[in-house]
């Protein structure tokens, strides 16, 4: 089974929220969410990227393949880092 980390977002009109999710790459990840691992608030100043390391870890060691976006943020905070490091 292929996985993916990537963003759903959440929220109301003009206040999105977005969590961080694992699921299938045949999902849409509106449901069938396999893990939910972290937020992303862009309207906090400045925004607020919140992951479990040791879960993002653990999936990308799985073969978990994360978004564009996610893995910029995840780059920013060294976990690409740490994973190469192992």
């Amino acid at each position: 089974m292929a996985t993916r980390i990537r963003l759903v977002r959440k929220g109301k009109r003009n206040r999105p929220y977005y969590n961080v999710i694992v699921v299938s790459d045949e999902k849409d990840g509106r449901g069938d969410v396999i893990e939910i691992i972290g937020y992303y608030d862009p309207l906090m100043e400045p925004p607020v990227f919140e992951v479990k390391d040791a879960r993002v870890i653990h999936w990308l060691k799985l073969g978990a393949q994360p978004s564009d976006t996610v893995k910029s943020f995840i780059k920013k905070r060294g976990l690409l880092n740490q994973l190469n490091a192992d």
